[in-house]
């Protein structure tokens, strides 16, 4: 991936966490990211977060995708939208 696009998010503990996002879409006028915890690894962890920012809002905000019939619907859009990008993802 040559234009590597990386977002920072703070857990609860106050830690910092590095995400670098594959993909991005926007669906129903919802932003979604796939994202990785790892970039050079093959076997990295995805996640799927949705960007709930307001306009008011100073930076993003967003939050994993837990709901599986959505987790699901997601997955299959991604899938499409890498189809000819050098990555796999899993369930």
């Amino acid at each position: 991936m040559t234009d590597e696009k990386k977002i920072t998010m703070t857990a609860d503990s106050g830690e910092s966490v590095d995400f670098y996002v594959l993909e991005e879409t926007r669906i129903g006028g919802t932003d979604y990211l796939l994202v990785t915890d790892e970039m050079d690894e093959e076997d990295g962890e995805c996640y799927i977060l949705k960007d709930l920012s307001g306009a008011e809002d100073d930076q993003a905000v967003y939050e994993f995708v837990e709901n599986d019939e959505e987790l699901d619907y997601l997955y299959r859009i991604f899938s499409e939208l890498l189809n000819d990008a050098d990555v796999e993802i899993e369930k």
